[in-house]
């Protein structure tokens, strides 16, 4: 099972989120601007003891980033017995992207998080499984995400949650009266279940999780604010330390058996993130 990041995006994600250039990390962790370069690019693995050294001056746990360098851990395979969730898999560009519908069989009720960049698919699912689909709700109005938002609302008029903050990026917007505001923990019923909007701004200024407040599984929506042993690139990187606070305080302190399912990328759950993601905290809960 791949990650969506390895060990350079990780460390590139890191500097580039404190605005620190080649040198500025080559002074603080006592390696060459040329081997930091070479490290980046992927040109060989990096040494234990350099992976120590950039993991202490970019803030990241060196452990996990060790692991993740060395291909030593990836998260065990989502349960088949989550059938309420369904994945859509689109692809940008040759570059994979993910939504997910989330329904309740008894009530044959459905919300779609995120597009997927696939709406033909996303409408064949609905139809296929003869769902009504309830809410459309985005975490972030990034084109893979939200892209083929117009074919979906045109079938279904239904309302679209989108913060405030990200619908400058969205290629597309609803009517006004289709579009809602999420605020946080305002809470969405699918069928019998629902869902409980989170704001965590940092991929984006106006990003948003989605937990699954009731229903038969714990789970949360995470968009592109974190990955399987990693994080989203902050949008601008200004928001790198909110970004790094939505993760640590908002979804990483969700209960620890909760699954996380991210826009790229295989699946994961807030257990192994806090043992195996570079950017969680040493302590495990919050910061």
């Amino acid at each position: 099972m791949n990650l969506e990041d390895e060990f350079t995006d990780i460390i590139k994600k890191a500097r580039h989120g404190q605005r620190l250039s080649v040198a500025d990390l080559a002074k603080h962790s006592g390696l060459s601007a040329g081997e930091i370069t070479k490290l980046e690019q992927g040109i060989r693995s990096p040494s234990e003891a350099e992976v120590q050294a950039v993991a202490k001056s970019l803030g990241l746990r060196a452990g996990p980033l060790a692991q993740i360098a060395h291909n030593e851990w990836g998260p065990k395979e989502v349960p088949p017995s989550v059938a309420e969730i369904v994945t859509i898999l689109g692809d940008i560009g040759g570059y994979e992207v993910k939504g997910y519908i989330f329904f309740d069989e008894e009530a044959r009720e459905a919300a779609l998080i995120d597009t997927g960049y696939n709406a033909t698919e996303v409408l064949h699912v609905l139809d296929q499984r003869r769902l009504g689909l309830n809410v459309i709700c985005l975490t972030h109005g990034h084109a893979d995400h939200a892209g083929g938002l117009d074919d979906i609302v045109q079938r279904w008029p239904v309302p679209v949650y989108l913060g405030e903050d990200d619908r400058a990026l969205a290629p597309w917007l609803p009517p006004a009266h289709l579009l809602a505001q999420p605020q946080d923990k305002h809470v969405i019923q699918v069928g019998r279940f629902t869902l409980e909007c989170l704001t965590t701004p940092g991929h984006t200024p106006g990003g948003i999780c989605y937990h699954v407040k009731t229903g038969p599984h714990k789970a949360c929506f995470v968009g592109d604010t974190l990955f399987a042993g990693s994080i989203g690139r902050a949008n601008p990187f200004t928001l790198y330390p909110s970004h790094l606070e939505s993760v640590r305080s908002r979804v990483l302190t969700l209960p620890e058996k909760t699954l996380l399912f991210p826009g790229h990328g295989p699946a994961t759950t807030v257990e192994e993130e806090l043992q195996h993601n570079p950017f969680s905290t040493e302590s495990g809960r919050g910061v």
